[in-house]
């Protein structure tokens, strides 16, 4: 089998030929220090691992109604940029922090109730088709193409918790949860506008939705089920409605919320982070309980401590890990053995050692 078709079979939960193994979108930083600057789709081959490739060039249009002004400083290592959005009714300000690895948000973008309104004049962002269609074909058999929903995240729930703040939203969801709703709803109407206009016949293998805000690791089943699930179903209807395959993503627990993530219609779930990781899967009980709740229902990706064993172990402890976690997991297909979450440092070596364990693990 090919990559592709090796991961394209787990996916529907079928058997390939061997064990799919694969990592949660390559970071630039890990690309430039550890793999000279080579490409996602090189590293893969380099690895030798199965290649899973985000895909989310986008432009935002220019508008009157939306006019955007940025300047920036430094804090040691740290960039911070300062956001300024002026719109017919008002202006919102966030700002950003960066570093060679990532980016976070240092002051979200809605400060009172009625900043909300504001976001009917921030422009759809546009998709770079081409773009897509060429990092498809570039790929070809090696791989599968994933992307994301517009947004500072894929969910509604999660994107929310970005431009209002997790501890915001959380006390807000208590104490005026008519608001969230509405907040939720207009985040929603655009990520259907952003499927509608943007995905439609673009040749994507998975779209991410979901996001860690939305675990229960940071807010109860029924907090979920209120606040995250009406909204998960919907846009996963949508994007069932354009024949893409969607992807559940819980970078954290997952464990008390598996009948929730059967009934979002997604058809994925990821990333079953282990505790060591800030997931719930704290022992091979509560795996195998997982595992009941979702595989007869979804194909499953993830499992792998990124930190404590993909950088820190080495070839012993990885193939250890790796046959674990197919015993797990993986004996009756649908799933695909991949890092749980992003990793920085871990060393090329180690990657290819993920990759040979995996070899082994075969139907």
């Amino acid at each position: 089998m090919t990559s592709k078709q090796r991961l394209l079979c787990a996916l529907s939960r079928g058997k390939p030929d061997r064990l799919p193994v694969t990592i949660h979108q390559w970071q630039p930083y890990h690309l430039k220090k550890y793999m000279n600057g080579m490409s996602d789709i090189e590293a893969f081959a380099a690895c030798g691992l199965d290649a899973s490739i985000n895909y989310f060039e986008v432009t935002q249009p220019e508008s009157a109604d939306w006019r955007v002004s940025a300047s920036q400083s430094k804090a040691g290592d740290i960039i911070i940029t300062d956001w300024q959005v002026v719109t017919p009714e008002g202006e919102l300000t966030w700002q950003e922090g960066a570093n060679a690895m990532t980016t976070w948000i240092k002051e979200p973008m809605i400060k009172h109730e009625d900043d909300i309104f504001l976001l009917k004049y921030m422009p759809l962002p546009i998709l770079d088709r081409k773009g897509a269609v060429d990092k498809y074909d570039a790929l070809g058999d090696n791989g599968i193409l994933r992307t994301f929903l517009c947004g500072i995240q894929g969910g509604c729930w999660q994107d929310a918790c970005e431009l209002f703040g997790a501890d915001n939203l959380i006390l807000a969801a208590f104490e005026k949860p008519d608001w969230v709703h509405e907040f939720l709803k207009i985040l929603l109407a655009r990520k259907l506008q952003y499927i509608q206009e943007n995905l439609r016949g673009m040749p994507f293998d998975l779209v991410e939705t979901g996001g860690g805000a939305s675990s229960n690791t940071l807010i109860s089943p029924a907090f979920h089920e209120a606040f995250c699930l009406p909204y998960d179903q919907k846009i996963h209807n949508a994007l069932r409605d354009e024949k893409l395959c969607v992807v559940y993503h819980t970078c954290g627990g997952m464990s008390k919320i598996t009948r929730l993530i059967r009934e979002n219609r997604c058809h994925v779930s990821e990333t079953l982070s282990p505790s060591s990781m800030g997931g719930d899967i704290c022992n091979d009980d509560v795996a195998r309980q997982v595992y009941d709740d979702l595989h007869p229902y979804l194909a499953l990706i993830g499992g792998m401590d990124q930190y404590h064993i993909l950088e820190k172990g080495n070839a012993v402890a990885i193939k250890q890990e790796v046959a674990r976690l197919f015993m797990l997991y993986g004996q009756n297909g649908g799933y695909v053995l991949s890092a749980s979450d992003h990793f920085f440092e871990a060393p090329p070596e180690n990657l290819r050692a993920f990759a040979e364990a995996a070899y082994e693990c075969t139907y």
